[in-house]
């Protein structure tokens, strides 16, 4: 009878092949499915579609013969097509199918049963004259007679399934104590996957290639061969890579091999597709047959390609009584099949290859194919929103590639796998990139055991998957909020939007810049002292924002703005951006590279110095760091961009300045070397600090080879005579350059300023006008308005000034939340002296400590502190222990009376005992003895510099911390990040791995996420830029999870995140801890099949202790150490996450 309609008995991608040949060929087509398999593609590809195997398990209800019989009778099917796996192998099927009066599209059962069972088609090969590899007969269940029957083979041994194919139940068996427990594992897994357990074990054949023979048969007698697939790329001995023809085969060892799949079919009366498997050894070219496949293989694809004969159309025909040879059969005589070209098929799984090819499931979130001239897709459930579940093969797609030579084919399909993007569930494309471009399998050296053997093909460079790392960060902060910005004041919803001035291209690329990179640091420093105008420092991309925005300014808003400094300043002498806190800050909050910001900034400004602020022998940090560690960041930080560091130490102590100083002047940059003024130069009551100390201060920095002298006023508490007397003295007494920087939080400092400008100043700090004034600098504007005409003139533009403002009062306004309360100048800094960045910080720890309305004693009780303490210099980090001890005695309720009562109990802080114990260095004039004796408590303090003591650093020892700390691979800027700050470093690698990179995302995005139908353009990198709209969110799901929907570049996008809010409220399966023997987890998702202990049982190391199903595979687990079983957390049926907590011993 005609075939009208075909049943597929089968699932997902074989499925569905077969619907499209039977499409092709004007048949209807019916599809089965379980419950589990409800949402699959194949389901929707046919013309009708039925469930199965109701209340039995995900594979179990794809075994059931007579559900196949039943949906076959009511749907009207005519025929059935096995595929492959599942009952393709089963000759119960065929007589079912035969006594049901439906056409099986297969061999017969008889010859199903000769050939299908591998012992007895080993018989049948001998009997054919083919060569074999020893094996035994199907082994008892006494598993000492399967010792005796492995011992007559010889170790190494493998062990297979009699029914079945696809790997299932395959073990390498290498000493005899692995074969009881892998016998009987293999044995559950194959009837698992076959409903039959019957096994054998065959000699293994060390360095092997796997080839195969396809071929079709008819009714009338007719057996072709349509050459050969070598398929020796195989991981625990399932298919990984296919190609047709084998390329390393002679044509004299392609004849041997195909006459002899021949003789087999021959003798067994072979009909429709089946497949002669080989094992070949690589160094003699000798081949023995392993079995054959009486089905369809998976790899049939690359026969297709290189014959041009469609294997599943030529199944179908021949069943419908076509005869091979004849057009109707679409095969030609033998003579008439010839090879054309080479294919290449790579299956893309949900295999993870580094964690042990666990299978993942879960949404496909984003899915695109490969496409193009020779490239073929075969795939199952594989699409934008596609559900993965856990319960069948992790194949989601055949890619198959054709070209007419190896070379040109492997190229073809490095292309397609490069081309796929698949987003939400973990896959296998990387590792069949390096696969198939590893020499040994470009140069067909490789055998079976070529994975196994080969460790750089785990070497995975991860994909960046930088879209769908930005939705989850936006989706989170959407849900969730930033909890840097909750519940602080946000920025109004009118507010107005950045916009970048645009100036010409200058002519000729030249600023002070050139000048260093011509003239070299001294030569600047020169050039410097021949200026009659008054060179200008812009702070606002570093102490600006960090005096006014708690150091929150992201790297977004400073990028944007650089190419208008350099355009329309480029007279301006440096641009302060980098280094003091930003640099923690950056990683700490912002989940930012501080490098990368550098790089940018040094990008978009190249005429224009740049400039840092290094805190001597604390680097960027706030504690001492050994000298190799200091100098190997300064090296660093001048190699990606830093033109001026300007050193300081926090106690004036030039001792401790001089490594940082030093490695400076060895790099070829220029080295700032800077005396911080404090109290009041010309009060007699405070002749400590008087002109003396600080003209003999610049000349031991003279001495010590700085190119430039800073006088850092980081309170701003110098008075305008002061500046006079100050700097006219030192123009007498130094030849360097002099540089100028101060604060205006007395509101007065413009004054001071243009006082040093009269006394010979060469250059300044000020900040754009709209992040000038109060803790910050003074205005930028203002001050170039006041000497505009005179000698002194900056001949800086002051419309460019304005219009940059413009565009940073915009940026300063979406950074609301950090704003400080105040609102004008406060005399009040004459009184505590704090440094303009701690003003705003310890008015916020006050507030956060609920001394906000004790401010004012907050103030006088630090310079109470500073008075008991010697008077002492006060900036990072020395003024953090004056402020440190102020909260607490405001706090506590002390005086300064009860601080030095030596009768008196006081608990100091750490920063404060620190201090004391000489770890941030020597004040001028010692420390109070009295107080010093009280706080260590007769701990010996130190009297040398900090880091004198201090061993030197193994730096490759801590790149290898640094590596295992944040699990990627650590350059020398990275390196010098983690050796800043080793916690904070971890933790910003940790959020960049998860969010990727955040600093492309406008700020009000950053901090606040999305509203419903916002749409932003986001720059990934030059050339590359993303759509996002923001569509909605569900509700909070049982798991604690929130969908939240965008369009991503035109295609529908989901992620999931946890809602914090709620997280209290969800029992989440606790994870085993890596690397703790007494706990097992799950080494990947599945179900528990079997649990073989229980509480209070006591183990020994390699006791079974359960089993879990996944992927149609089970797998053991067992003990790793001896023990009693403290506690079982799961029972059969549960379904479990890889990593799963599942028992816990003692």
């Amino acid at each position: 009878m005609a075939i009208k309609k075909i049943l597929v008995a089968n699932r997902s991608e074989i499925a569905i092949r077969v619907f499209r040949a039977a499409n092709e060929l004007g048949l209807k087509t019916v599809a089965v499915f379980a419950e589990e398999d409800k949402l699959a593609l194949h389901r929707f590809k046919a013309d009708e579609a039925y469930l199965i195997g109701q209340g039995k398990g995900p594979v179990e209800a794809y075994l059931q013969i007579d559900e196949y019989i039943r949906v076959a009778r009511i749907s009207g099917a005519d025929a059935i097509h096995p595929g492959y796996g599942l009952l393709s192998e089963s000759p119960e099927f065929a007589d079912a199918c035969e006594d049901a009066g439906i056409i099986f599209i297969g061999p017969k059962a008889q010859t199903m049963r000769d050939l299908g069972n591998k012992v007895a088609a080993r018989n049948m090969a001998i009997k054919a004259g083919v060569p074999v590899v020893p094996a035994t007969d199907p082994l008892p269940d006494d598993l000492d007679e399967v010792a005796k029957m492995a011992d007559a083979i010889g170790y190494p041994l493998m062990l297979k399934a009699s029914w079945g194919g696809g790997g299932r139940g395959m073990r390498r068996i290498t000493d005899p104590k692995q074969l009881r427990s892998e016998v009987s594992e293999g044995k559950r897994e194959a009837k698992a996957a076959f409903g039959k357990d019957e096994m054998y074990l065959e000699k293994l054949v060390e360095k092997a290639r796997h080839v195969e023979v396809q071929l079709l048969g008819d009714d009338h007698g007719n057996l072709v061969h349509l050459f050969e697939r070598d398929c020796s790329v195989q991981r625990r001995n399932q298919k990984v890579v296919e190609r047709a023809p084998a390329p390393y085969l002679s044509e004299e060892t392609r004849k041997a091999l195909t006459d002899a799949a021949l003789k087999l079919g021959n003798e067994a009366g072979y009909r429709c597709a089946g497949t002669v498997e080989f094992l070949m050894d690589a160094q003699t070219d000798e081949f023995y047959f392993i079995e054959v496949n009486p089905r369809i293989q998976v790899e049939h694809t690359v026969t297709e390609e290189v014959t041009g004969i469609d294997i599943v159309k030529a199944q179908i025909k021949v069943m419908d009584g076509a005869a091979i040879g004849t057009p109707q059969s679409g095969v030609p005589e033998q003579k008439d099949i010839v090879l054309h070209g080479h294919a290449l098929q790579c299956r893309v799984t949900t295999e993870d290859p580094e964690e042990n090819f666990i299978p993942d499931y879960g949404r496909i979130t984003a899915y695109r194919g490969a496409t193009g001239f020779g490239v073929r897709l075969d795939g199952g459930t594989a699409y934008s929103g596609a559900i993965i579940t856990r319960f069948y093969d992790p194949l989601l797609e055949k890619v198959t590639c054709w070209a007419p030579t190896p070379e040109e084919a492997i190229a073809r399909m490095d292309r397609a796998l490069r081309e796929f993007r698949i987003r939400g569930v973990s896959t296998n494309l990387a590792f069949l990139e390096n696969i198939i471009s590893h020499p040994k399998f470009r140069d067909n050296t490789y055998t079976t055991r070529f994975i196994d053997t080969t460790p750089e093909l785990f070497d995975i460079e991860k994909r960046k998957d930088r879209a769908t790392k930005l939705l989850t960060y936006i989706a989170d902060v959407t849900v969730n909020g930033h909890p840097e910005v909750r519940d602080r004041p946000r920025p109004p919803t009118n507010a107005a939007a950045p916009v970048i001035p645009e100036y010409p291209p200058l002519s000729v690329v030249e600023g002070s810049r050139q000048i260093l990179e011509r003239d070299g640091a001294k030569g600047l420093a020169d050039w410097m002292k021949a200026q009659k105008r008054v060179l200008f420092t812009d702070t606002t991309m570093r102490d600006g924002h960090q005096s006014l925005l708690a150091t929150r300014m992201r790297t977004f808003d400073m990028e944007k703005i650089a190419k208008a400094y350099s355009r329309g300043l480029p007279d301006l002498f440096s641009l302060e951006c980098w280094g003091g806190a930003t640099f923690d800050v950056s990683m700490r909050f912002l989940n930012e590279d501080p490098w990368e910001r550098l790089k940018t900034i040094r990008e978009g400004a190249p005429n224009i110095l740049t400039q840092m602020l290094l805190r001597g022998a604390n680097g960027v940090g706030y504690t001492n760091y050994p000298d190799n560690v200091v100098q190997f960041f300064v090296k660093k930080a001048a190699e990606g961009g830093i033109d001026i560091f300007r050193v300081f130490d926090c106690l004036n102590w030039v001792e401790n300045m001089r490594v940082a100083m030093d490695a400076v002047i060895e790099s070829g940059k220029v080295c700032e070397g800077v005396v911080c003024y404090t109290g009041d130069m010309l009060d007699p009551d405070r002749a400590k600090y008087d002109l003396k100390y600080y003209v003999g201060l610049a000349k031991e920095l003279e001495a010590a080879g700085a190119h430039v002298l800073g006088i850092k006023d980081m309170a701003g508490v110098m008075k305008a005579p002061a500046a006079k007397k100050l700097f006219a003295t030192l123009k007498g007494e130094i030849g360097l350059p002099i540089h100028f920087h101060t604060h205006d939080t007395s509101g007065a400092s413009a004054a001071t300023v243009l006082a040093a400008c009269e006394a010979g100043v060469d250059a300044v700090d000020a900040a754009m006008d709209s992040f000038s004034g109060t803790t910050s600098q003074p205005t930028l504007g203002s001050l170039v308005a006041a000497l505009e005409g005179t000698e002194r003139d900056a001949q800086l533009s002051p419309k460019a000034i304005r219009e940059i403002s413009f565009y940073w009062e915009a940026v300063r306004t979406q950074y609301r939340a950090f704003e400080s309360d105040l609102k004008g100048g406060a005399s009040e800094v004459y009184l505590h002296e704090m440094p303009g960045g701690q003003f705003t910080n310890l008015k916020e720890q006050a507030r956060s400590m609920g001394l906000e309305t004790r401010w004012h004693e907050v103030a006088q009780t630090y310079a109470d502190v500073n008075q008991m303490f010697g008077d002492i210099v006060k900036v990072t980090p020395s003024s953090k222990v004056v402020g440190d001890m102020a909260l607490a005695m405001v706090s506590s309720g002390l005086k300064r009376a009860d601080v030095e009562n030596p009768e008196k109990d006081v608990s100091f802080p750490d920063s404060v005992i620190g201090f004391f114990a000489g770890d941030l260095g020597q004040p001028t004039g010692g420390f109070p003895e009295a107080l010093q004796k009280k706080v260590l408590k007769g701990k010996k303090a130190l009297t040398e510099r900090p880091g004198k003591g201090l061993a030197p650093a193994d730096l490759e020892a801590e790149r290898k911390k640094a590596e295992e700390a944040s699990g990627m691979e650590i350059d020398d800027f990275r390196l010098a990040s983690y050796l800043m700050y080793p916690k904070v470093f971890a933790e910003f690698a940790k959020a960049q791995d998860l969010y990727g990179p955040t600093e492309v995302l406008p700020t009000p995005v950053y901090f606040y996420g999305l509203n419903p139908a916002d749409e932003i353009m986001v720059d990934l990198e030059k050339g590359k830029t993303m759509v996002v709209q923001f569509l909605g969110q569900s509700e909070t799901n049982e798991k604690g999870m929130v969908r939240v929907f965008f369009d991503l570049n035109g295609q529908p996008r989901a992620v999931a995140v946890p809602d914090r809010l709620k997280a209290g409220d969800i029992v989440a399966r606790p994870k085993a801890t890596t690397g703790d023997v007494k706990q097992v987890g799950a080494p990947m998702p599945g179900v528990v099949s079997s649990l073989a202990v229980q509480a209070g049982q006591k183990v020994e190391a390699g006791d079974v202790l359960l089993s879990i199903e996944a992927m149609k595979m089970e797998t053991a687990l067992h003990a790793e150490a001896d023990g009693t079983v403290a506690e079982v957390l799961v029972k059969p049926g549960d379904q479990i996450d890889a990593k799963d907590l599942l028992i816990r011993l003692d």
